[in-house]
């Protein structure tokens, strides 16, 4: 049996679907791996297809192509190392498989499929795989390898299965998404199937955005004791070498780097970056455009697309109307300028009067209110959309997470777009990502990207004289608060209520939540950053008769 075995923890950016650029990858890896002298190359979950894969895989031709790929990658494992590599295998039933080949010496030695189907949250795998009978046991250079998948170690069962079966140390490919505590609770659930079974572990984690899901990397490994022996970077590609020995107590790791994971404001501006980054590239966009309104949200969103894109891959326009004070004007030349990001003026008035004038004979005797608000920017979200037809730039959305959550967007105006980089962010959060920003240098690029006055001026819409978000919201700290416990918590308005808000507040925002919900559904997809995105992870009736009421 061999005393020592060199693993490399491949944590690469696969695109769902493209089976082939996926296989070009993986062929890639390998020939690095063995390059570094690797027993064994470990990718991530579902990689030859790409993860979430969701109803792709029940495709046919897509599982069959994966198939092919597959039978072209173990061809280059002769003279090179093995490789634990995941996709999709078609059933006799008809129903895929979630499953691992180990491919070593020119062929396939070797397929196992996924035990535990998660069914939570964003994923919905119980829906479209079959589950396997038990985890994956593979030998590669005389060691016994166990390699669960992803959900198979967040039960004790697959993990204590592989352990009674001869199990030496586990390889576990994983397609786990980014939120805000990942990271701990990967690390905790990976500690509790080493103290069970004994065994070293080695986790290796997918990065790279996919419509709304950011996979972080942050691959790692454990000693049979539980101590963190090695882990990857957060939201880069890495290919991680450990170095394992046997002893008569078990395999030890010997050499392994390791580095310190972002936190806090850090991550998520990372997961921003990225989530935008991919989605623009996967889309085939070769860059972004935004409307730039001289506020917070807009502000914050033209810094992502110029760390994500480069700034001369983003085009920014103002939108004035008769009610956009000067003081905005001046905020959104500033912020583009800090950004490096060209920064041009379209004037709205004229589709304004050229509206006005063709609806007014129908609006005769009715006082303006919020129709000629939504008008206005009704017509902004036209002018973007024409602009990104005619440039083939993606149109970004800039409204956050408490908008989204109250309606307070216009469907067709400001909610036009493609992808929305804020969607999960609450508005408090995004002053507290805006500042660390400021203060933090990515990429090389320059500090201070958001102008100070930006940050501390009144938020407005500006759609009519003198306005701001708080004549008709709540003030933000207290509508967010209120928020998280209706939205990530799923509290009753009793135990909101409890919390120090005001009642009718907290019955009037349910109201303005539920009733937005249409609006939601039909909202750009944006980074997930936090338990319980609006789409994947919350999904709600868009007719729901339902109101929780506070206790008399």
């Amino acid at each position: 049996m061999s005393k020592r075995l060199v693993i490399a923890s491949v944590q690469a950016n696969p695109t769902v679907g493209d089976v082939s650029g996926n296989e070009a990858l993986a062929r890639d890896f390998i020939a690095r791996a063995t390059a570094a002298g690797a027993d064994i190359a470990v990718f991530s979950e579902l990689f030859l297809i790409g993860y979430p894969p969701e109803d792709l895989v029940l495709k046919s031709a897509a599982v069959r192509a994966c198939g092919d790929a597959l039978r072209r990658l173990a061809s280059a494992t002769k003279g090179a190392c093995a490789a634990l590599v995941g996709l999709p295998l078609g059933g006799e039933d008809g129903r895929p498989r979630n499953a691992v080949a180990l491919i070593a010496d020119g062929k396939v030695c070797g397929l196992a499929s996924k035990v535990d189907l998660p069914n939570y949250g964003v994923f919905d795998e119980k829906r479209i795989f079959m589950p396997g009978d038990e985890p994956g046991l593979f030998e590669v250079a005389g060691v016994r390898i166990g390699a669960p998948i992803c959900e198979d170690i967040w039960g004790p069962g697959p993990c204590a299965s592989l352990a009674a079966r001869g199990a030496e140390i586990l390889l576990v490919p994983n397609g786990s998404p980014f939120r805000r505590t990942s990271d701990d609770e990967r690390l905790t659930v990976a500690r509790q199937r080493v103290a069970e079974t004994g065994l070293p572990l080695v986790y290796v984690n997918q990065v790279g955005g996919q419509d709304e899901l950011v996979f972080d990397g942050g691959s790692f490994a454990l000693q049979a004791d539980g101590t963190l022996c090695m882990s990857a970077p957060m939201f880069e590609d890495a290919m991680t070498l450990s170095t394992w020995e046997k002893a008569d107590s078990g395999w030890k790791c010997l050499e392994a780097p390791t580095v310190e994971w972002p936190r806090g404001e850090e991550e998520i501006y990372r997961a921003m970056v990225l989530g935008l980054r991919d989605y623009v590239r996967k889309s085939g966009f070769r860059g972004a455009l935004l409307g730039l309104s001289g506020g917070v949200d807009s502000a914050l969103c033209i810094a992502v697309a110029r760390d994500a894109l480069g700034p001369e891959n983003v085009r920014a326009y103002m939108l004035p109307s008769r009610y956009t004070s000067r003081e905005s004007l001046e905020d959104a030349a500033a912020c583009a300028r800090a950004c490096g990001v060209m920064l041009a003026e379209v004037a709205i008035s004229p589709a304004v009067d050229a509206f006005t004038g063709m609806l007014g004979p129908h609006f005769e005797g009715r006082a303006p209110d919020i129709t000629e608000e939504n008008l206005q920017a009704r017509i902004r979200g036209v002018t973007l959309m024409a602009l990104s037809n005619k440039l083939g730039l993606m149109l970004m959305t800039t409204g956050n997470k408490s908008e989204m959550a109250v309606g307070y967007a216009t469907l067709y105006g400001d909610m036009n777009g493609g992808y929305n980089v804020l969607k999960d962010l609450y508005k408090v959060d995004v002053y507290r990502v805006c500042r660390w920003r400021n203060a933090n240098a990515v990429a090389g690029g320059p500090l201070n990207l958001i102008p100070e006055r930006i940050l501390t001026k009144a938020p407005s819409a500006e759609l009519r004289p003198d306005q701001t978000d708080q004549d008709s919201l709540p003030p933000y700290e207290e509508l967010d608060a209120i928020l998280r416990g209706l939205v990530e918590e799923e509290a009753t308005l009793d135990e909101i209520v409890a919390a120090g808000h005001d009642p009718a507040t907290v019955e009037r925002v349910q109201r303005l939540l539920y009733a937005s919900e249409y609006k939601r559904r039909q909202a750009a997809p944006g980074v997930k950053i936090g338990g319980k995105a609006f789409g994947r992870d919350r999904r709600y009736p868009l007719v729901n008769g339902f109101r929780d009421r506070v206790s008399k």
